[in-house]
């Protein structure tokens, strides 16, 4: 790409002074810590012989501290807010983003404040989506996406060849081979794999690590599957993000950051050939089960599903507090599980068109820190200019624009074929 004219000094020190500012004033906000339910209250619901629906209330939330002040964090991002009007200007492209990561950061916040209250859903949909969102006009709905495929990945379960590997290796030596993996990816950036009894899922990234729960057990391909998901996308845009020298905001992700990284991680998980059948079975049923308590579904009637899926009572239990997670457990769900199909939606559709007309150089940008899709045009004019770096990390099927573009073409001019008709044609073959 054509190097732009370098921004004067003094612009590029406020923007940094404002960036900096964001990212200091999203530091003591925990999401998933300020919503996740107490070890009591699963073992109160196992007292009951799983009979008995969770109480989770407004007051229990209440008694879970932020570690920051709700009133006050708004002023602060109302502030930020206010001084990038009065510094970047109305219409500055950076001036709309961070103005805009704001405003988000304040959604949350108010989210936040509103746990276990049917506000609090409503917020949780505008940050990650709603199981009913379409694409576009007459598309099919988030919740008919996990429908359709759904169907497809019942047909593959019931194949024997296709049956996953036991879970042999315990989370200790799970830790030791990822590590041995970041190092040889990230050669002595301090980044590193690690114990933990305090998350919900088998694993989960922060901003230098991976964390896995020290009870889980894992397979070599569910390790695979965190090398190319957890590392290498989301330990490395978090990389490329802390590097940036003055738009240092993309470090850090808010909400709309999530379905772009959790998009990209899916995608890579497919382009690598890591993922398998039973683990995207598991993503489309987190997509059903927000879409059933949508519908009103409550704790029981998704524990029951996850149970009528084949799942014992403690997988049941932890994938249905996901679902109810911040809220009651006869509320609205915290939706923010959609954003692994929604995510792989909109970054495999930007890429295929980005291929089609010609830019596939524009790829590569989705990995200079936790990025938007709705950002990607203002961010080549960001990188040309030398106001963003392109990112320094990269996976290699994304170091290779040219095998990339050629399996993204093929996937374009696939996808306008009728697959109905194929169907019928191929009846006698198959």
């Amino acid at each position: 790409m054509r190097k732009k004219a370098i921004k004067p000094s003094a612009y590029l020190t406020e923007v940094k002074t404002l960036s900096d500012r964001i990212v200091k004033a999203q530091q003591p906000i925990r999401i998933l810590d300020a919503i996740k339910w107490d070890d009591h209250i699963k073992q109160a619901f196992f007292d009951s012989d799983c009979k008995q629906s969770p109480i989770v209330t407004p007051d229990y939330y209440q008694k879970r501290p932020l570690g920051f002040d709700p009133n006050e964090k708004k002023q602060e991002f109302y502030q930020i807010e206010r001084d990038l009007m009065r510094k970047l200007g109305q219409l500055n492209p950076l001036s709309v983003i961070m103005r805009r990561i704001c405003k988000e950061y304040l959604d949350v916040v108010r989210m936040l404040e509103t746990r276990g209250k049917p506000t609090f859903a409503n917020i949780s949909q505008e940050l990650y989506g709603s199981s009913q969102d379409v694409f576009h006009v007459g598309d099919p709905t988030i919740a008919d996406l996990g429908s359709m495929m759904e169907e497809t990945l019942s047909q593959l379960l019931k194949l024997d060849f296709l049956v996953e590997e036991p879970k042999t290796i315990n989370a200790k030596d799970a830790v030791a081979i990822l590590n041995e993996k970041i190092e040889a990816v990230f050669p002595g950036d301090g980044l590193r794999a690690m114990l933990s009894d305090g998350i919900v899922a088998d694993a989960a990234a922060g901003t230098d690590y991976i964390k896995l729960r020290a009870d889980a057990w894992f397979n070599m391909r569910d390790l695979r599957v965190l090398e190319v998901h957890e590392i290498w996308v989301h330990l490395g845009t978090t990389l490329n993000g802390l590097a940036q020298p003055y738009c240092t905001f993309l470090g850090k992700g808010p909400p709309s950051a999530t379905i772009t990284q959790e998009g990209l991680a899916v995608l890579m998980e497919i382009l690598t050939f890591s993922s398998t059948p039973n683990r995207l079975m598991r993503l489309i049923n987190r997509v059903r089960a927000i879409t059933l308590a949508e519908e009103g579904a409550d704790f029981m009637d998704i524990f029951d599903f996850f149970r009528d899926k084949g799942l014992d009572k403690e997988e049941s239990y932890t994938l249905s507090s996901r679902v109810f997670r911040g809220s009651s457990s006869d509320g609205m769900p915290f939706t923010k599980d959609l954003t692994y199909i929604k995510g792989f939606v909109l970054t495999y559709n930007f890429m295929r068109l980005a291929v089609s007309k010609g830019k596939p150089d524009r790829i590569p940008l989705l990995f200079c820190g936790k990025t938007m899709i709705e950002d990607m045009k203002v961010l080549v004019d960001l990188v040309e200019e030398g106001t963003v770096i392109a990112p320094r990390f990269l996976p290699p099927q994304f170091k290779d624009l040219m095998g990339l573009s050629s399996w993204m073409s093929f996937s374009r001019f696939m996808s306008t074929m009728n697959f109905r008709q194929l169907e019928q044609d191929y009846a006698n073959v198959l």
